[in-house]
């Protein structure tokens, strides 16, 4: 059984599978842009692409997915190539990842499998460890039913009423369930320290601005550049999966920006739910920025995909709402630069910096509706004025100097 280690590149092939039933999904364009993804998601997780492959089917044969003819023409090259892992970009029944690997005499896995592999990696907090944890053993619970004859041997049952015992792959699958519970309940006091963390920040309170979009659209790189941080950018896949946040000074309104997971078409259902937790910061910002890579030529396709997301996420119909602002990233790639600029939509180079300003000033015009920053000061011992300030305005920052308090408040609307 081959092992993916993480310091040695293992020869991998990836296999794109088409819908022949479907011409719109056959362009040349669209398969060279399916290529490329599955072969970053390859790179992303640290392996080396040695050849990819698309190959047109009409229907997923129920047992090795793909016909007898299209397994010998993979076969064959994965041969001449010497490859040691082969990745079909699709998923795959656990039936299917079993046969392909008889047929193949290869390690076989899936496009779920790949981004598991990748979040495993890439996850930093203990948060983001549990949400990965969780979401591989939901997927292998499921994948069981692909282990060798072992798993079908019964242990005896222990105590006075011994019966026939469990069988082995029911032991496993309850150690499974074990950790799984044990793991949930964990989730839940990380989202009840996270509530604590936002109530907190509701009482300062700032509000939270987030980034969200397609995976290496350039939120990090956006993210790094508005807030002077350093927040690991690269041009790749899914290279930021811990949530960030900084404060953000907009010339009188302080935010709170939030740099979030990048999302992905065909994303594991397993990692939507996993997620949850991270992606709570997105259901609870006062605004969300949808990140777009105007540069890629698929971008409207991306958008669907992250909108899809944030539908399932519960924000069912957010692109209508004030509240989300597109925001088209890299126009420093475009040979003819259409500049947006309005209430919802604006362009922006994250890397010249060009557009940045108007996006932050429709971040300022939109908090700036939501009430007037006022200084006020008042005495130290006037009790009574101190919470009539707190009842009607959003306290900001308070300082107190000699015997009186300063107090730089927002009015509530």
């Amino acid at each position: 059984m081959l092992v993916i280690e993480k310091d040695r590149k293992t020869k991998t092939a990836v296999i794109c599978p088409f819908d022949k039933s479907d011409p719109t999904a056959l362009t040349d364009e669209d398969i060279a842009e399916r290529l490329s993804e599955a072969e970053g998601l390859v790179t992303a997780m640290g392996q080396e692409a040695v050849f990819s492959l698309s190959v047109k089917i009409f229907k997923p044969n129920a047992g090795t997915y793909f016909g007898k003819g299209i397994i010998e023409r993979i076969k064959q090259k994965c041969q001449d190539t010497d490859i040691e892992l082969v990745i079909v970009d699709g998923t795959l029944t656990p039936v299917q990842q079993r046969n392909l690997e008889k047929a193949l005499s290869l390690k076989v896995i899936d496009r779920t499998a790949v981004i598991l592999e990748i979040f495993g990696r890439r996850a930093q907090t203990k948060e983001g460890k549990l949400q990965v944890e969780l979401a591989h053993l939901t997927y292998q619970r499921g994948r069981l039913v692909r282990s060798w004859t072992h798993l079908e041997r019964q242990r005896g049952g222990g105590g006075f009423l011994g019966g026939p015992g469990e069988t082995q792959i029911e032991l496993d699958k309850r150690h499974l369930d074990e950790r799984i519970l044990k793991i949930k309940k964990e989730l839940e006091k990380v989202k009840l320290t996270r509530r604590i963390q936002r109530s907190a920040r509701v009482k300062v309170p700032y509000p939270t601005v987030a980034l969200v979009g397609y995976t290496n659209a350039g939120k990090s790189t956006l993210f790094n550049y508005i807030t002077k941080a350093e927040v690991f950018a690269e041009n790749m896949l899914f290279a930021t999966l811990d949530p960030t946040m900084r404060k953000v000074d907009l010339g009188g309104s302080e935010i709170i920006l939030s740099d979030t997971v990048g999302f992905i078409s065909h994303l594991p259902h397993e990692l939507v739910m996993a997620f949850r937790a991270t992606l709570e910061e997105v259901l609870e910002a006062e605004v969300i920025l949808h990140i777009i890579d105007a540069s890629n030529p698929h971008y409207k396709e991306q958008r669907t995909d992250v909108l899809s997301v944030l539908h399932e996420l519960g924000l069912e119909k957010i692109e209508t709402s004030k509240r989300y602002i597109e925001v088209f990233n890299k126009i420093d790639k475009l040979e003819t630069k259409n500049i947006i600029s309005s209430t919802n939509a604006v362009s922006v180079s994250a890397i010249t910096g060009e557009g940045v300003t108007d996006l932050l000033n429709i971040l300022k015009a939109y908090f700036n509706k939501k009430g007037k920053l006022e200084t006020l000061v008042i005495n130290a011992s006037d009790g009574k004025r101190l919470a009539e300030i707190y009842q009607s305005s959003n306290v900001l920052k308070r300082h107190i100097a000699d015997d009186k308090i300063i107090l730089k408040v927002r009015r509530k609307g």
